[in-house]
């Protein structure tokens, strides 16, 4: 009985050793040897790269102890071919030795589109339409046109382009625009006496422009008179000039023709004497 109970003894004993020993080892290799060959707790801060070159990288990631590897393509024409575009991680991120950053690159051949028309639009509008396009404008070329900022033209290197025709995105458009005046020179017509919404209705289908409207005497510009203009009557002017008015009401447009007859009798009285 008693040998039995000594044997019992000795494998229990055995066991408790064996146990420990195994948790020792258990413990050993989480948070000895792990940790060393996972550099637990040892963190690298990802480099903001956006903007380099490929051929940069590899030293620059390398002595930081980072790989990379290119996962896409973009083009932007801000950038040179083979550019950095974009990063995963980003920039500032915490990462463990060795750990790969994927990379957008800016391709060599720029995706293409289609040249929009741009005829008859006002600039603001064209410049808006070649953003929409990925398009870039270049000079503007002013041409005579009654039309002030409407495209004439679209060039590329100095030759009209059709709407429609294939082209890289990031290319260079001039534009042709009016500058408001034209060619064309007449002698002006007198507006004097005459309402005012018949005069802007001429000035109009004359290819002018109305200028400013001088109220005086407490005239509106629907009911008023024009008792002075500038240019004057008979000058010589060029289409799309401005006409500048003056405007008086009916009673007193009546009173000013009073006074002006009443000037030309006095004048004739005094060439009699």
């Amino acid at each position: 009985m008693r040998s039995l109970l000594k044997m019992w003894t000795k494998i229990l004993k055995h066991l408790a050793i064996i146990a420990g020993m195994f948790l020792l080892m258990v413990l050993f290799f989480f948070y000895i040897y792990l940790p060393i060959i996972t550099n637990h707790g040892e963190t690298i801060t990802v480099p903001d790269i956006q903007g380099m070159t490929m051929s940069d990288l590899d030293e620059f990631l390398g002595e930081r102890k980072l790989r990379f590897e290119v996962s896409d393509s973009s083009y932007s024409s801000g950038y040179e071919p083979l550019t950095v575009l974009s990063q995963f991680p980003k920039a500032g991120s915490k990462v463990k030795e060795n750990r790969k950053i994927y990379l957008t690159v800016n391709s060599f051949i720029p995706p293409s589109t289609l040249m929009p028309n741009l005829i008859d639009r006002s600039l603001r509008n064209a410049e808006l339409e070649l953003s929409s396009y990925e398009l870039k404008r270049g000079r503007i070329i002013l041409k005579p046109s009654p039309f002030e900022n409407a495209v004439l033209e679209q060039r590329l290197d100095g030759k009209p382009i059709e709407p429609g025709t294939k082209i890289a995105k990031g290319t260079v458009i001039d534009l042709v625009v009016g500058d408001g005046f034209g060619t064309r020179k007449f002698a002006l017509p007198s507006f004097v006496g005459m309402p005012i919404d018949e005069v802007s209705v001429s000035i109009t289908g004359m290819d002018l422009r109305l200028g400013s409207i001088i109220n005086d005497a407490g005239a509106n510009d629907e009911l008023g008179f024009v008792f002075k203009q500038l240019p004057e009557p008979g000058e010589i002017v060029k289409v799309g000039q401005p006409v500048d008015l003056w405007i008086v009401p009916t009673d007193s447009l009546l009173q000013l023709k009073l006074e002006n007859l009443r000037d030309s009798v006095s004048v004739g009285e005094q060439d009699e004497l």
